[in-house]
This record gives structure tokens, C-alpha cells and sequence, in this order.
């Protein structure tokens, strides 16, 4: 098997991810998966005053599902609602250094994962969801 060309950041937060776990009082929770390939991403989000104050996740995946799932969490604390949709896959990306091209649906997966938490957020406040979720195609 060849060695994937993974960054320092991606072996980082592969071997110590950050915010592994749940919220049990989770505002959302979003659950995606890539039944290609089995990768699995669920998503919990704690959100007060339209501020993420706290994001775990539970991936079962290969190396570049969980860093993508680490980094995410990572980049949404502190976060307004509006700020986090912003992040995009390719963002997720760069701050960890670069992923292979074959993993590259990996940090779609982990936008994916965001985006459906937020929308679940939206549905229990009663609210409509103000954007779309992008059915991106899984290449793999």
C-alpha cells in the first residue's frame, strides 16, 4: 500500500483529534455519510445567542475523515452561525496543510457534516433554513 502524501496538521489531528464525542443537550446534530467508501460523520453543535460555543463530532472513517472532522470542530468555535456557513471544504483543506486529491471528498464531507448540524438547529428552533445544502457527488 502506498504512503498518502498527509501533512504534518493532517497526522495531528488524526492522532490527537480535538472535540471527539457528543453533546448530550446538542442544539444540532448532523449526520452524513459517504456509503462509497463508509465514511461516517456525525456532527453536534451547541449554539446560544447565534454563537457556536461547542462542536464534537463522532467519524468512523479513514485518517482524512477524522482530521477533516477534527479541524472543522476546531474552526466553528466562537464562530457566529453566519460565519461557519462560510467555511467551505477547500477552507477546511488549507488549514490542515493540503489533503491528496483522492481525499479531497473527506473535507466536503466535514462541510457537509457542518451545514446539516445547522440546518437541524434551524428545524428545532422553528425557524426556515436560510441556505441550501449542496449534494456534492462523493468521487472515489
Amino acid at each position: 500500500m502506498e504512503q498518502l502524501p498527509y501533512s504534518e496538521k493532517v497526522m495531528d489531528h488524526f492522532m490527537n483529534p480535538r472535540n471527539v464525542g457528543e453533546i448530550p443537550d446538542a442544539s444540532g446534530i448532523g449526520t452524513v455519510g459517504n456509503p462509497v467508501c463508509g465514511d461516517v460523520m456525525k456532527m453536534f453543535l451547541k449554539i446560544e445567542n447565534n454563537v457556536i460555543v461547542d462542536a464534537k463530532f463522532k467519524t468512523f472513517g479513514c485518517g482524512a475523515a477524522i482530521s477533516t472532522s477534527s479541524m472543522v470542530t476546531e474552526m466553528v468555535k466562537g464562530k457566529t452561525i453566519e460565519e461557519a456557513l462560510k467555511i467551505s471544504n477547500k477552507a477546511v483543506a488549507e488549514a490542515l496543510g493540503g489533503l491528496p486529491p483522492i481525499k479531497m471528498h473527506c473535507s466536503v464531507l466535514a462541510e457537509e457534516a457542518l451545514r446539516s448540524a445547522l440546518k437541524d438547529y434551524y428545524k428545532r428552533q422553528g425557524k426556515e433554513v436560510p441556505f441550501e445544502i449542496e449534494e456534492h457527488k462523493h468521487e472515489h
